[in-house]
């Protein structure tokens, strides 16, 4: 919640949402609830935003956790990290390592057949069949090109 409030005539959700320390969906979960007041239409351009009054609502629900339902209401508080620890990376950002990449595919292919199929294998596979990865490609496809290959490969095929 911003402690250095400077008022405005009118303002748009976007900027009512940040002065009350909200996401703009969390905002308008909390408006559609009736913990908030609606905002009001200008009639110029249609768009919704704040008047002064309005805005002095919103921050006083904030400040008395307090809806204008009159029921109460919690806002949680963004969580800080103490300083000097960085952000744990998202499971995304991780690069994928060779030990164990195709886990998956090795489980497909064992469960089509080729239980004695090894790690090894299998990524000299997808090396061979797929030498610029597999990123972006059906995943049937991936299993079944990996298992032609390896039953031809063992020579059951």
């Amino acid at each position: 919640m911003s402690d250095q409030f400077q008022p405005k005539a009118a303002i748009t959700v976007s900027e009512m949402a940040k002065m009350l320390g909200l996401s703009r969906a969390r905002f308008y979960q909390l408006v559609q609830a009736g913990v908030l007041p609606s905002p009001v239409y200008s009639l110029s351009n249609h768009r919704p935003v704040y008047v002064q009054d309005l805005q002095d609502v919103c921050l006083e629900v904030r400040r008395r956790h307090l809806g204008i339902d009159g029921k109460p209401v919690v806002f949680y508080s963004k969580r800080h990290r103490p300083s000097g620890q960085s952000k744990p990376p998202r499971k995304g950002d991780q690069k994928p390592t060779t030990k164990g990449q195709y886990d998956d595919v090795r489980s497909s292919l064992r469960a089509l057949g080729l239980t004695s199929v090894k790690e090894e294998e299998v990524a000299a596979a997808m090396k061979t069949l797929f030498p610029n990865g597999v990123d972006g490609q059906d995943q049937g496809q991936v299993i079944r090109a990996a298992f032609l290959h390896l039953r031809q490969q063992s020579g059951t095929g």
